[in-house]
């Protein structure tokens, strides 16, 4: 019977083969021959590409040490330096350590890992088929074209991506409405690798939107408590030391490596002004998105602190104008449309400032927004910018990240890239010109219990 509605699906497909490239609607077919051609694409990588050793013996010495009874976090080091992530990804390569033959079988750690890929495509079609904005000819570029990606995964082993589907997962809840346990998920990822806290200012202004203030506090309790208890054994030896090692904000990156900023002299770009500079830019890149396209309502933001059935204001109603919130309507209706769009472009979008304002990009940064640039891209109507510049944006932008080692003309252009497609979100999803409409008086609704 499944296979039946399978092959009508897709001889219906190929009938309308143009509008399965341009439909959002035909993503979950799409999605799911994707997918399939992705596991032979990852087999063929596994055993034609040479694995190429960076960090994941340096990942089993750390983890070995932990194994072996070591409980102060300065003492765990691997042939790289010392262990610089948070405990979660103690736990989680303590597994991969046991799994692999005490890290020994390369072969099978990249068969998890390819594994791993599959699992974080999934997750990232189903955000995208839940927002349905993005035409399905896109995701054979986020896919089967991207030679960075596939070697970040399973020729290199690094842990960004393990932080990273595990983000998605927390984005998929909160989709859901499961609020706690995607704070849950995002603490988790956050103990993997540090670089998930780019996301944290939108996730704040979610929760603040949906919640208010006083019902915000719990949700954060909850990722804060899960970093206590991944961390104790160690906090409980030396708490000063897991601190300083596994949340070092101002850990110094070497200048061979970085990707963006290639143009500058090295002594700029260790020099603690201009890191400052890019922290301010960062901030106030923030402010601006949090202010004036991320608030929709016609309130004070300060209005975000109040209990949701206080405001005056709802947001605003979705109109033809405002065509940001559009799309993703199926199975939920208008509203769940609006409220999936503006959770992934609020969480996107906030990560997406923090890449452009980091201190250094390494070749590995590269997961850490790849797979929301189709939705940065195409989140804007078509009209703010064709079909054909998006896609050479996406793939000048691969180009950069494929350039080894980094020149400065790959980085100024990674920097003009990332400047063309923050343009276009802040263009491209201004409010619409206010309606001279009478509006009715609704209470919000009550917040479910799914929700809590």
């Amino acid at each position: 019977m499944a296979a039946g509605r399978g092959a009508a699906a897709l001889r219906r497909a190929w009938r309308e083969r143009r509008a399965a490239l341009l439909e959002p609607r035909y993503t979950s077919l799409v999605a799911a021959c994707l997918c399939l051609a992705e596991g032979g694409v990852n087999l063929w990588v596994i055993r034609r590409v040479p694995y190429t050793e960076i960090d994941w013996q340096a990942y089993m010495a750390e983890v070995e040490g932990f194994a072996n009874g070591t409980l102060d976090y300065t003492q765990l080091k691997g042939d790289t330096g010392p262990l610089v992530y948070p405990a979660g990804f103690v736990y989680i390569f303590l597994g991969l350590y046991y799994a692999t033959g005490r890290g020994t079988d390369i072969r099978l750690a990249q068969y998890i890992f390819a594994g791993l890929y599959l699992l974080n495509l999934l997750l990232v079609f189903r955000i995208y088929c839940r927002t349905n904005k993005v035409p399905p000819y896109v995701f054979f570029f986020m896919c089967c074209a991207s030679y960075r990606i596939h070697s970040i995964f399973v020729l290199r082993l690094f842990n960004d991506p393990v932080a990273m589907a595990i983000l998605f997962l927390a984005i998929n809840l909160f989709l859901e409405e499961r609020w706690s346990w995607g704070c849950l998920l995002f603490s988790l990822a956050v103990s993997v690798k540090m670089n998930i806290l780019l996301f944290a200012p939108g996730l704040l202004f979610l929760l603040l939107q949906r919640f208010g203030l006083l019902g915000c506090i719990p949700k954060l309790c909850i990722c804060a408590l899960l970093q206590v208890i991944l961390g104790l054994p160690f906090l409980l030896v030396n708490p000063v030391g897991y601190l300083t090692r596994s949340f070092d904000l101002g850990r110094q990156f070497q200048f061979k490596w970085t990707v963006n900023w290639r143009f500058l002299p090295e002594e700029v770009f260790q020099n603690r002004a201009f890191h400052a500079t890019l922290l301010l830019a960062h901030l106030a890149g923030l402010g601006l998105f949090a202010l004036h396209r991320w608030h929709r309502s016609k309130e004070s933001i300060l209005a975000l602190l109040k209990d949701p059935a206080e405001r005056k204001h709802p947001s605003p109603p979705l109109t033809v104008n405002n065509i940001l919130w559009q799309g993703g309507q199926r199975g939920g209706g208008e509203k769940a449309g609006q409220t999936f769009a503006q959770i992934v472009f609020v969480l996107f979008s906030s990560n997406f400032l923090g890449i452009c304002c980091s201190r250094s990009l390494h070749y590995q940064f590269y997961v850490w927004y790849f797979h929301t640039l189709p939705y940065l891209l195409w989140c804007t109507p078509t009209a703010k910018l064709a079909h054909m510049p998006k896609v050479l944006l996406l793939g000048v932008i691969e180009l950069c990240w494929n350039t080894y080692p980094s020149t400065v003309c790959s980085s100024l252009s990674l920097h003009i890239c990332h400047g063309f497609v923050l343009l276009q979100l802040w263009y491209g999803t201004a409010s619409p010109p206010a309606l001279h409409t009478p509006t009715l008086t609704r209470r919000p609704a009550a917040i479910s219990k799914k929700a809590q």
